[in-house]
């Protein structure tokens, strides 16, 4: 067995995109716009292939999904579960969702750490989690 001090550092690596399958990419795109998300890319790269990524509201990660992306578009369509989208204020934030017409789902304590889940059109599932106040991650 090899010994962790005998390996090579790992580079920094950043997560920068994660796909979302979806079955229709004009009802995608308008529900992530009726949710918030911003930084809209919406780029037709062949007759086949279309690319649409967003970023949610203060985040370094964005979301792609469309079509002709080969592995990403062969994903089942609603298959990403649990995405998790961290706030300050998680009345707030779903108080923003919901007077955009989002169903977000009521807030729930698990052991300090609040959550209240929503999901897209697909079914991909969103959690929006707030920390305990005090919490150093």
């Amino acid at each position: 067995m090899t010994n962790e001090a005998d390996l090579p550092a790992v580079p920094e690596m950043r997560l920068e995109l994660v796909p979302v399958p979806v079955s229709d990419v004009e009802r995608a795109k308008a529900f992530y716009q009726q949710a918030g998300f911003g930084n809209l890319h919406d780029t037709q790269v062949t007759d086949a292939m279309r690319v649409v990524q967003f970023t949610p509201p203060g985040s370094a990660c964005a979301i792609v999904f469309g079509t002709g992306m080969g592995p990403i578009t062969d994903m089942q369509p609603g298959s990403v579960k649990g995405l998790h989208l961290v706030v300050q204020d998680i009345q707030a934030a779903r108080g923003a969702l919901v007077a955009r017409g989002i169903e977000v789902g009521e807030v729930s304590d698990i052991g300090g750490v609040k959550y209240a889940w929503f999901s897209d059109p697909d079914g991909n599932l969103w959690g929006l989690q707030q920390w305990p106040e005090g919490y150093q991650g």
